[in-house]
This record gives C-alpha cells, structure tokens and sequence, in this order.
C-alpha cells in the first residue's frame, strides 16, 4: 500500500497540454474549490500552487487546515483587502466568511448615541436643586432675624421703596374715602330724586300750595341732576386711583419682591463662599468653592439685574403717578366747589373738560322687547 501524503487535503485536476480544461464540469469544480476557501486563512496556511501547465500535465492545490471553531474570533482576522481574497474576487468567486468570524473594526473613538433623558430624573434633580435653594434662603433669613447673619443693603433704593409702600397705604385710605362718599352721595341723590316726585305730585292734587310744592320738586330734581354729575366726577376719580393703586403700583411692588427675593438668594450664596474661604484648601475643598463662585456670580447677576429693574420702574412710576393725580386732584377739585356752589354750567364744563360722558339712568338696562 502506498504511504499517504503528508498534505492535509489535495485534489489533483486534469489539464490539457496547453493549460486549458478539458471539459466545463471540471472548470466548474475547480473554480467552486478555489472559492470555497476561507478568506480569513493567510497565505501560510493556504496555497494554491501550480507545477507549471506548460511543463506538467495536472495541477496542485494545496490548503491548510480550517481553524478550530473554539478559536476566538479575535484570532481569525477577516482581512478582505489580503492578497488571497484580492485574487479570489478577481476570479468572480464570493467570499465566504465562516460562521462566527467577525470584522476586526478599526480602533478610534466610538461614538454613543444621547440617551434618552429620564423625565422623572430631571424632576428628581429639579426639586432637589429647588430644596437646596430653599434651604439656604430660608438659613439666610433666619439669620437676618436673629441679627448674625450680614444682609446687603442698598440705602437709596430702600428709602424709595419704603415711600411708595407707605405712599399706597395713603392712596388706599383715599380710595376707600372716596368710595363711601359716592355711595352716600347716589343714596342722597336718590333719595332727592324721590323727594322731587313727592313734591311734584303734591303740586298737582293740592291747589292751594300748588307752587310751593312746584318750586321744592323743582329744586330737588336740580339738585339730583347736579349730584349724578358730582357722581359722575367722584366715580371716574375713584376708577383712575383705583388704577394707580391696585394695577400700577401693584406691579412696581410684584417686581419689588422679585428684587428682595434675589437679593436674599445672593446674600445666602455670598455667605456660603465666604465659609468656604474661610475654610481650609484642599483637593476636596476646591471643587466645592469654584462650584460656590460660580453659583454665586450667577446669582449676583440676578441681583443687579433686578436692583436696576427696580430702579427703571420706581421712576416711572414717580412720573405717571404726578401726572395722573395732578388731573384726577383738579376734576375732584373743581366738580365739588361748582356742586356746592350751585354752578350748574361750571360743573357740566369740568366734566367736558376731563372727556367724561353719564350714563343715563335706566340706560343699562334691557328694554322689554330686548328680554323677549
């Protein structure tokens, strides 16, 4: 019996003389071989050579053993730019890569897509920011009212601050003045108005008094037109102060708060970085006090910022609140000396000149047909 080759697999084809194939079948068996090979083997493991088709009538392909299948995929390289696979593709051959060999990919930097971020860990973070914050405020005024912790102060600011709020107080007290002298008045005016009627029916049933009953309903009913213009006059005095006091002040004092907010926000941060300089530097104790000046400059910028808003809205609100009261003061002002004084036309001329229109009594309501 003849010795085996020492060769691992070998297939001997058949060749002609001058290098062809003898039949398609053949060609067709020797072109599936060739690409059946593993591309992941380097040419020492596999070869294909060729003793030569001029000199020699078959040819010789050799391969290697295929690696193990408990060999890592880091250890059998798929290369598809080696020399094997380059001629085997140049053939027409598809490459066939065994099962459970990967791509070596090459080294840089991977890229990760963003998370998603978690809605209910951005509320977490939220409140536990807004419980730091309220924390430390609430520290900074404890201080403040037990008088060991420092507070900053802006003298001129809060000297204007504290005139508008006892200013208000003023105003309200006027306001609420006014109001109850409109409706006293429209109680006496109504109450005229029906004297009037009394007089002037007396006038018709009683014919011995007919005039003197005729000139007292005639004096109550002037006095009742004269009081609803006085009327007219005290309510629009009364609508434009309410408007200084309950819109324009109100939102110069909403911005006050703001302003009083931030400033305890930033006494509190200052407080806080300047325990930490006052404390010893070290590696944990740095990252500490740069997170404390930034977080402190932060809301150092709010304070001025707010200190200005302030400022800016303090002076016009000085401006508008002269200009309104100047023309409400001289309406309020003139529509009572000319009522008092019997000056029906001085009267009526105050409310032209302040653009005031009465309402006619009864005008408000809806006619009977307007109800069906």
């Amino acid at each position: 019996m003849a010795q085996e080759s020492p060769k691992n697999s070998a297939a001997e084809i058949p060749v002609t003389s001058n290098g062809q194939l003898e039949d398609s079948h053949e060609h067709s068996f020797n072109r599936d071989l060739k690409c059946s090979l593993p591309v992941g083997l380097g040419l020492s493991e596999t070869k294909i050579t060729s003793h030569g088709f001029e000199g020699a009538k078959e040819g010789v392909v050799e391969a290697g053993q295929f690696p193990s299948s408990s060999a890592s995929p880091k250890s059998s390289v798929i290369s598809p730019s080696s020399a094997a696979a380059s001629r085997l593709a140049g053939q027409g051959c598809d490459l066939i890569i065994p099962t459970g060999s990967r791509a070596q990919q090459k080294s840089g930097p991977v890229l990760l897509a963003d998370e998603v971020k978690n809605p209910a860990m951005e509320k977490l973070e939220l409140v536990r920011r807004w419980s730091l914050n309220t924390y430390k405020c609430t520290r900074q005024i404890i201080s403040e009212k037990l008088g060991r912790g420092s507070r900053t102060v802006d003298l001129e600011l809060e000297a204007q601050i504290d005139i508008l709020r006892d200013n208000k107080k003023k105003y309200e007290n006027i306001l609420r003045l006014a109001q109850t002298l409109s409706t006293q008045l429209f109680q006496m005016v109504h109450t005229q108005r029906q004297l009037g009627d009394a007089f002037a029916d007396l006038s018709l049933k009683s014919l011995e008094l007919h005039e003197e009953f005729g000139y007292n309903a005639d004096t109550q009913k002037l006095l009742a037109k004269n009081g609803e213009t006085l009327l007219g006059a005290i309510n629009f005095f009364i609508a434009s102060v309410n408007t200084l006091v309950n819109k324009t002040i109100e939102d110069t004092l909403l911005t006050v708060k703001q302003y009083e907010s931030a400033r305890i926000e930033y006494d509190a941060y200052r407080t806080d970085l300047e325990e930490l300089n006052l404390g010893p530097r070290d590696a944990n104790t740095l990252p500490k006090i740069e997170q404390s000046q930034q977080l402190f400059q932060v809301h150092k910028e709010k304070y001025d910022k707010m200190r200005n808003d302030v400022s800016i809205k303090l002076k016009f609100l000085e401006e508008n609140k002269v200009k309104v009261l100047h023309n409400q003061l001289v309406l309020f002002h003139n529509a009572i000396a000319a009522y008092f004084a019997g000056n029906q036309k001085q009267l009526e001329q105050t409310l032209k000149q302040f653009h005031i229109k009465l309402k006619t009594p009864g005008a408000d309501a809806p006619s009977w047909l307007e109800e069906q």
